[in-house]
């Protein structure tokens, strides 16, 4: 079960040590002041427009430091662990009519995979144009008859960024990797979130209570969060599919009907963001801000965390302002590097007041976030310079107070399963584990 975190462990050292002796390091962009700039922006138009409410504030401060508007309209529906996504998704491909869009860090070739990859090319033999992007690390173990047999049915295929540099002679860029999980069907339902296509997450996680009597002795997934969409916000996955797949010096799609007009199909505000290298970091813009505007709780949730000084910073004044900042990571990992550079974070957070939890009950992989209650978040970025900086990412934001409510249930679960660790306890680890973090902490960046 644990494969594909052992392949990714092994992918990131290789990566992290081409890109230590290779690359200069670039930076995220100053925040520091991000909300009082852009709070100076919405109060003046909150003044013309009279008065609004902390909702319609937080959405327009967020549109203004990202650059784009929220999208209203739409049905959001929160997939728990890979059982739940992998049926939703499934279905959708089923009634799929016109097109099919995929892009995935990692597309196995176990089992499950080979189940997911049989109904897209069924859907290829019926008419439906299938379309996916892989990224090449994510999927290196993956060999390339299993995509020979998906390309030889129609479906177009993109390699992102291909390790063999001779595949992508002159534009070969190593450390760049698209680790976003977007499916778009016929351009009307979305979805994105943590969950790859994996053997990995063929079993539930077991963090929910009603599961656990269901579910089989030992058989532990990885706990993980989707989203399906649908509503208008869809256009904004699909565009993002479009984007990536036109970065790839790849021919051109079919001319199909990618963006239908899609009606209103819910009541919830949804801003999809993305992250990529040479950008406006408007995901990480955007986790700033919510952080810097926070007032009553902050509940993240994150498998991998070497964040920068900044996001660290913020965290900190949150905590130390009064703000319930509680974060979930995982209690084992066997990314070490990772792991331990997670941890040297710990003495800082836990002296500012930060509460950190250690996921006990199965492989942490969910990347979510819930702030006041009303500002939500599920997606494919990790809380680390990585995400932010360098790998092609998309989350998406929900700004409503029943969707919230539906995210923290999900964070106390996930609660119950874990392990708290207090500044005494922390203060007592042996100093081979301060060793350790501190070897991981250099080099973060690269991580």
């Amino acid at each position: 079960m644990l494969n594909a975190q052992l392949r990714e462990s092994f992918l990131r050292y290789a990566v992290a040590l081409l890109c230590i002796l290779t690359a200069a390091c670039s930076t995220l962009p100053d925040v520091s002041n991000l909300s009082a700039s852009v709070l100076q922006v919405t109060t003046t138009a909150n003044s013309q427009d009279g008065a609004a409410s902390r909702l319609d504030n937080l959405a327009a401060m967020e549109a203004a430091a990202t650059g784009s508007p929220l999208v209203k309209g739409n049905k959001v529906t929160l997939l728990f662990d890979g059982p739940e996504t992998l049926t939703a998704m499934i279905a959708a491909i089923r009634q799929a009519k016109t097109t099919i869009n995929f892009e995935t860090y990692i597309f196995d070739q176990d089992q499950l995979a080979q189940q997911f990859a049989d109904l897209l090319i069924e859907k290829q033999h019926d008419g439906v144009q299938v379309n996916i992007i892989y990224d090449s690390v994510g999927s290196i173990d993956t060999p390339t008859e299993f995509f020979d047999r998906m390309r030889a049915a129609g479906i177009r295929l993109i390699e992102f960024n291909p390790v063999n540099p001779l595949k992508r002679f002159g534009h070969w860029q190593l450390n760049h990797r698209d680790h976003r999980k977007i499916l778009v069907v016929d351009g009307k339902i979305g979805f994105t979130g943590g969950v790859n296509i994996s053997a990995a997450y063929a079993n539930s996680s077991l963090f929910r209570a009603g599961r656990r009597a269901n579910s089989g002795a030992g058989a532990i997934g990885w706990r993980d969060t989707h989203v399906q969409i649908e509503g208008p916000a869809v256009a904004s996955l699909q565009l993002l599919f479009m984007q990536t797949w036109a970065t790839q010096y790849a021919e051109d799609l079919p001319d199909l009907d990618y963006f239908p007009k899609l009606a209103e199909a819910g009541n919830k505000a949804v801003h999809v963001l993305s992250s990529q290298p040479d950008s406006d970091y408007s995901l990480y813009k955007a986790y700033i801000l919510a952080i810097q505007q926070a007032r009553k709780s902050i509940h993240i949730t994150t498998p991998y965390f070497t964040p920068d000084r900044q996001l660290v910073d913020a965290l900190v004044a949150a905590a130390r302002r009064g703000v319930d900042v509680t974060l979930i990571m995982p209690g084992v990992s066997d990314v070490g590097l990772m792991f331990h550079a997670g941890q040297s974070f710990y003495t800082q957070l836990l002296n500012a007041g930060v509460r950190i939890y250690q996921l006990q009950i199965a492989v942490l992989h969910a990347k979510t976030a819930v702030i006041d209650g009303s500002w939500s978040t599920v997606g494919s970025a990790n809380m680390d310079i990585r995400s932010f900086l360098h790998n092609y990412e998309a989350n998406v934001i929900v700004i409503d107070e029943q969707f919230g409510r539906q995210m923290e249930r999900a964070f106390r679960e996930d609660i119950r399963g874990s392990r708290q660790i207090t500044l005494e306890q922390w203060q007592q680890r042996p100093f081979s584990d301060r060793v350790k973090e501190w070897a991981a902490r250099s080099i973060g960046y690269w991580l």
